[in-house]
């Protein structure tokens, strides 16, 4: 029988990332001797005191529908999160749980757009946003960013974009894949220019965590109550946690009706996340061992950036910024994917040569770079990155 697609998922790709992940993993089930950069979570484990949230919550018979928008003690935790931790006073009424960040912007943009509207990317970008997009009938538009300017947004890498069609700008920083991190000066201009020209922002904030150097993340919509009501704050347990599988998302909206809205999406969609999910999350925001736990992360992947950067530099004719946020770095291959018809036959071959899976950056909308994530050991960094010295050597 012949499948009968609708138009709309005619033209979606799968997510490049998730697929890398998986082939590393099928080579590795196979005895193949893979080490995998492709991944985008943290190699921790989540803490005991979350997962023993969730199970007493099993235990307690929290097992059935909970409210569509998230249990009210969650919603309660993340208002007073945000207040504390990003400086924005939301209501509880103001934030919807949802399965992750990812099915948050699935929302947002089937809430937002009509055929035809635009949507600001900066590029590189995170692989999904321009699809979910385009799922809905909206236009990508893709805004690059500087390699010199370590990829850093400015309102002049915008300004010459936006048109009459322009709803949404996408902001994401620290940044995937680059790990770029907007500082305050460039975040307000850019903010303002979209507070006048009547652009929405998303502004997606899981890795507000994981900072080095000494830089601060800044949420959008702290800058000020006018910014703030044209911003929707996206952010996940995911990352910061360690809880990537859990699938528990969160978004503050600029006002309640926006939250009412996305809550039907959900009671039509998911009806709700994991109920006995939402109480280890709750534990994550409430147990004071967490921000122990999630320093350490930090720290950790502050000294194993430096350890990938070493490594990288090793290796001739590639280039390579210095990520201020993240777990990734995203450097630039372009002299050995010369050699190649594209980059994603350059990532086949060190798959294949050197046993080293690393994400083309084509899919982030950057011929010639590729992501590497360092959630990985000190051993399996350094191993990798000798293997992927050898294998470029040997085409030298």
């Amino acid at each position: 029988m012949e499948l009968k697609l609708s138009q709309r998922v005619l033209s979606l790709k799968p997510s490049p990332t998730l697929a890398i992940s998986a082939k590393a993993k099928e080579l590795r089930a196979k005895g193949v001797d893979v080490i995998g950069f492709g991944a985008g979570e943290p190699d921790f484990d989540t803490p005991e005191f979350i997962k023993e949230a969730a199970i007493k919550a099993l235990r307690e018979g929290k097992t059935k529908y909970a409210p569509a928008g998230g249990i009210p003690e969650l919603r309660e935790a993340l208002a007073e999160k945000f207040e504390k931790v990003n400086g924005v006073s939301y209501k509880p009424s103001e934030i919807v749980v949802s399965t992750g960040a990812k099915n948050i912007l699935f929302l947002l943009f089937l809430m937002l757009l009509n055929e035809g509207d635009e949507v600001l990317v900066p590029a590189p970008y995170w692989v999904s946003y321009t699809e979910q997009i385009k799922l809905f009938g909206g236009v990508p538009i893709e805004v690059p960013t500087e390699e010199e300017k370590g990829f850093v947004l400015t309102v002049d890498d915008i300004k010459p974009f936006v048109n009459e069609r322009t709803k949404i700008l996408i902001l994401n920083s620290p940044n995937n894949p680059t790990g770029a991190v907007i500082d305050e000066k460039n975040l307000k201009e850019i903010a303002q220019f979209c507070l006048e020209r009547n652009i929405l922002i998303i502004s997606d904030e899981c890795y507000e965590t994981f900072t080095y150097d000494g830089e601060k993340h800044i949420s959008t919509a702290s800058l000020d109550e006018e910014i703030k009501r044209i911003t929707f704050t996206v952010n996940a347990f995911s990352k910061t946690y360690s809880m990537t599988g859990w699938r528990v998302g969160y978004v503050g909206c600029p006002n309640e009706e926006y939250a009412k809205v996305l809550t039907n999406l959900n009671s039509q969609s998911i009806s709700n996340v994991t109920t006995f999910a939402q109480y280890g999350a709750l534990e994550a925001l409430r147990n004071p061992e967490a921000p122990k736990f999630v320093e350490k992360m930090r720290l950790t992947f502050e000294r194993r950036r430096d350890l990938i950067l070493s490594k990288i530099r090793e290796i001739p004719d590639v280039k390579v910024n210095t990520p201020k946020g993240a777990f990734y770095v995203f450097p630039n291959f372009r002299n050995w994917v010369a050699k190649f018809d594209n980059d994603l036959e350059f990532t086949k071959y060190l798959l294949e040569e050197a046993k080293v899976a690393i994400v083309p950056g084509s899919a982030f909308g950057y011929e010639g770079f590729a992501r590497i994530s360092y959630c990985n050991s000190d051993e399996e960094i350094i191993e990798g990155m000798d293997r992927i010295k050898r294998a470029l050597e040997n085409l030298a």
